[in-house]
């Protein structure tokens, strides 16, 4: 991604007037020239609108803004190093957080001096930077923060995904789409047969098109559903990974891989799941033919049974004519005018704006839509800006007459109607977007991850009326407002949108502005080592491929002397002695699924350093010296399986804001862990006694706790020290997953040597009735649970209130009989999954509506559940009954209900009607 030189101008204005507030500048003898340095960081930014919008294009402006974004970076640096020492002096002195700067600058003289030095050379820069304006007449637009439009006021999944075929009906509009979709869908269900079992075709168009919307309605289509036995969506990448390919393939078709990562193992997996099968596959997205050709065709096209189809959509003819697509391909037509014109109705009207209000408009309207030149990609992104504009003539109108529908310079394939929407954005919201399209495009980034990069890169900074306490919230509002513009598409498996992707056309465009400063590559592409040689990047992505041939030499990344941010997805080669000292700059250090023992060394070296995600990664524990990484917010070691222990100088991390520790071999945490009173996320807290002491008591005083996972929960054996916890006094916590290892074996029922006593059943009971959450709660997940009742704060008699809960999942639910009575009244539930529950075997009254003495009588009784879009219940074995009175009103906006492997005979008469 790219810095946005307005917004990062503020960021470094901020940290100069926190100086200021402290007095360092003046003590370290160069107060004048902070002052000077902040007088023409202000004087800059007048221009620095102007010079970011003709950065696109002019490349005499892309020099000059590149030596200022240089500058800035320095004075980043420079204000770090001086801050950190302040912090190293403090902790060092008997009273610990208080800092004497002039007792500081008495014993370090040199320190002072240098830091002198380095502000009056940075200074001179930016004297010549100014000068140099002069020549490009910058015309003074203020700050984008005026120009732009305001920001509008399962989570714990795995973390590895395609895209799958989940269908999202606000991009479909007109009869078009229903013939095309018809037409294929016939040919699918035809008897025409090839050569082989299996036959593919094509649908072709250029990007944004609406080639995989279409692909989604056949996929979706029920009478196709119903003729074949499997159904395969895979998203392929431009730099597809071959065995990640088959692993996924084999997953979707209910086969199990076992972690292999050879093809000659692999493959022969995928022919005994698929062997006999009248499969339906969709290849969407396909840039290369050898997907199909050297490594799905031979697996698949001998054992399908006939009747089998490859749906394939590809922007390139080419592509689906050397996979064998039977003639004619099928070819995604632009959009007519009136149905660009629903399409851009669709994303606009909401509960709170009338259509008929927009149709008053439909005059403009429709020479907006015919400059998205009929991409349905484009006419959504459109519609996703004017849902920022007043609904009026004059701001649609402003819209249409700006230049930039006419901006020449730009590649041929960028879209101007994304870049319109993106200069509409705030500066802020301009580096997160840019951020995101660096993001390797194979793995799955969460929205709190993304969040704890763009806060650890400086993009956001609260306002006079906020704090840094609300950053998480304001970065929050941005990425909700990339979702609404159309800028990001939530992946429709999340309820609650914390999981995005951003289509190809726009990520060219986000990666196009950012060329300068970023690199996005894979380790199968050309020429990386090349461009690693040429060029210093500021922040770099890489995937590799998954054998270690194909990774990337850690010696080959070590010019990069200026990186900020580094996040690699698959192997990289590294070897004793390898080192992260090449690397000082360094803010944002992710990497994913590799072997990276010989840095831990040195990891002590990176001073900036504020977010570090080592997933998936061979380490067994930190080192003791990570308590030198004083701004160190963000720690994730998400599946690191070998991880067991953390060090007790952790504690001293008092910035810490993120903690992941889920599935990882961690069995406690040190004492003094209750120090991180900063701790925002923390996931995979593993709950243990140890003689007289529970490491449930340290999650006490973390008051400012918004999302919290803890596991083993089976390991506490007194109720008391689940008190301890204090969850209810924890104001901020919306987000809590409570868990105990599971005693259910595949089949679902408990493994008789995993059988649990009365006794453990009524202490696990004991146990839950204390971990009571605060009544903001909205999410909340109870897993592997093996009391026979839920815990009494769910019931309707309870005094807690769960008023704001919106999402509940119970798993492996071991020997609970009765569902709780407390669920039907919540105002705002929207969705319910129940996941291996064996012990139920009825469904009674109390479900459907509380007999509690403070609850209406059903007479007069609103609907229960009224708010519930979709329950799934899934796995309970022995569920036989569903007890309804009919009179009771229910379920009033649900949209989807799904019922699995249960002895359910029939649904409730109430349900059907």
């Amino acid at each position: 991604m790219a810095m946005v030189p307005d917004a990062f101008a503020s960021y470094v204005q901020n940290m100069l007037t926190e100086m200021v507030s402290e007095e360092v500048h003046m003590l370290l003898g160069v107060g004048d020239e902070i002052d000077k340095m902040d007088a023409k960081l202000r004087d800059l930014k007048n221009f620095l609108a102007d010079a970011d919008r003709r950065n696109i294009t002019d490349k005499s402006v892309q020099e000059w803004v590149g030596q200022l974004k240089r500058a800035m970076y320095e004075a980043t640096d420079i204000l770090d190093l001086c801050q950190l020492k302040a912090m190293e002096r403090g902790s060092s002195t008997k009273d610990v957080g208080c800092f004497n700067p002039l007792l500081f600058c008495m014993r370090n003289p040199s320190h002072a001096h240098d830091i002198g030095t380095r502000i009056r050379a940075l200074n001179k820069r930016l004297d010549t930077i100014k000068e140099q304006s002069s020549a490009f007449s910058f015309i003074n637009l203020g700050s984008y923060e005026d120009r732009g439009s305001k920001v509008q006021a399962s989570r714990f999944g795995n973390k590895r995904r395609e895209t799958s075929g989940m269908f999202d009906l606000s991009a479909v509009v007109g009869e078009k789409i229903e013939q095309d979709t018809r037409k294929l869908v016939d040919i699918m269900l035809s008897e025409k047969e090839g050569s082989t079992n299996i036959m593919v075709v094509a649908v072709v168009g250029v990007g944004g098109i609406g080639k995989t919307t279409l692909a989604h309605k056949v996929f979706n289509d029920e009478a196709l559903n119903n003729v074949f036995e499997k159904t395969i969506w895979l998203s392929i990448n431009k730099d597809f990974d071959e065995v990640e390919l088959l692993r996924t393939i084999i997953t979707q078709a209910g086969g199990v891989h076992g972690g292999n990562k050879a093809l000659a193992v692999l493959q022969p997996i995928l022919v005994t799941t698929l062997k006999g099968k009248k499969l339906f596959l969709v290849l969407d997205d396909v840039w290369n033919h050898g997907v199909w050709d050297d490594v799905l065709k031979t697996p698949l096209a001998s054992v399908v049974a006939p009747g089998s189809r490859v749906l394939v959509t590809t922007r390139d003819e080419t592509v689906a004519r050397r996979m064998k697509a039977v003639l004619p391909y099928h070819h995604v037509d632009k959009l007519d005018e009136e149905d660009a014109w629903s399409l851009l109705k669709k994303q606009i009207i909401s509960s709170e704006i009338d259509g008929r209000d927009i149709d008053m408009l439909k005059d403009i309207g429709l020479q907006i839509v015919a400059k998205c030149d009929g991409l349905p990609l484009a006419v959504k992104v459109m519609g996703g800006l004017l849902c920022q504009k007043d609904k009026n003539h004059r701001e649609w109108e402003m819209v249409l007459a700006d230049s930039i529908w006419s901006i020449s310079g730009m590649p041929e394939e960028l879209n101007h109607a994304v870049y319109l929407s993106y200069e509409d954005l705030t500066s802020c919201a301009k580096q997160c977007f840019l951020h995101f399209s660096l993001l390797p495009k194979t793995a799955v980034f969460y929205c709190n991850e993304i969040i704890g990069m763009w806060i650890s890169e400086g993009f956001l900074h609260g306002t006079s009326d906020e704090t840094s306490d609300d950053l998480e919230e304001i970065a929050s509002k941005y990425y909700k407002e990339l979702i609404l513009r159309n800028l990001l598409e939530p992946d429709s498996m999340y309820v609650d949108q914390c999981l995005c992707d951003m289509h190809d056309v726009v990520r060219s465009f986000a990666q196009f502005v950012a060329r300068d400063e970023a690199l996005a590559a894979h380790s199968g592409g050309t020429n990386i080592v090349s461009k690693l040689s040429a060029h210093e990047f500021l922040r770099l992505s890489l995937e590799s491929k998954a054998s270690e041939s194909d990774g990337l030499d850690w010696s080959s990344l070590q010019a990069q002397k200026t990186l900020r941010a580094l996040i690699s997805v698959g192997y990289i080669n590294t070897k004793p002695g390898d080192s992260l000292v090449h690397f000082p700059c360094l803010r944002i250090l992710y990497i994913d699924s590799a072997h990276v023992v010989a840095l831990l060394e040195s990891l002590h070296e990176l001073k900036h350093l504020r977010y570090l995600s080592l997933e998936s990664t061979d380490i067994s524990r930190l080192p003791d010296s990570i308590a030198k990484l004083k701004f160190l917010q963000y720690i994730s070691l998400h599946g690191c399986e070998q991880f067991v222990e953390l060090p007790h100088s952790i504690i001293k991390l008092r910035q810490l804001r993120y903690l992941n520790l889920s599935e990882t071999s961690i069995k406690g945490i040190p004492r003094g862990f209750c120090a991180l009173t900063n701790l925002r996320i923390l996931h995979g807290f593993p709950a243990h006694e140890d003689c007289d002491w529970c490491s449930l008591e340290e999650l006490g005083p973390l008051s400012q706790l918004k999302e919290l996972i803890v596991d083993g929960l089976e390991n506490i054996t007194a109720s008391s020290c689940a008190a301890k916890a204090k969850l209810g006094d924890k104001m901020h916590l919306t987000e809590l997953s409570l868990q105990c290892g599971s005693i259910l074996g595949d089949d679902g029922q408990i493994a008789e040597e995993d059988s649990v006593s009365e006794e453990e059943q009524k202490q696990i009971e004991k146990v839950f009735n204390e971990l009571c959450p605060p009544s903001k709660l909205e999410y909340l997940k109870i897993k592997g649970y093996f009391g026979r009742r839920l815990p009494r704060w769910m019931m309707a008699s309870s005094v807690v209130s769960l008023d704001s809960l919106r999402i509940l999942f119970f798993e492996d639910l071991a020997s609970c009989i009765q569902l709780p009575d407390g669920l039907c009244q919540l105002p705002y539930l929207e969705f319910i999954q129940i996941d291996r529950a064996p012990a139920i075997k009825r469904v009674g009254l109390e479900f459907m509506h509380s007999y509690h003495q403070h609850t209406p009588c059903p007479s007069r009784m609103v609907a229960t559940f009224p708010r519930l879009h979709e329950m799934n219940l899934i796995e309970m074995v022995e569920w036989e009954e569903w007890e309804w009175e009919e009179q009771v009103q229910a379920f009033p906006v649900l949209q989807e209900l799904s019922l699995q492997r249960c002895k359910l005979k029939c649904l409730p008469p109430g349900l059907a009607s």
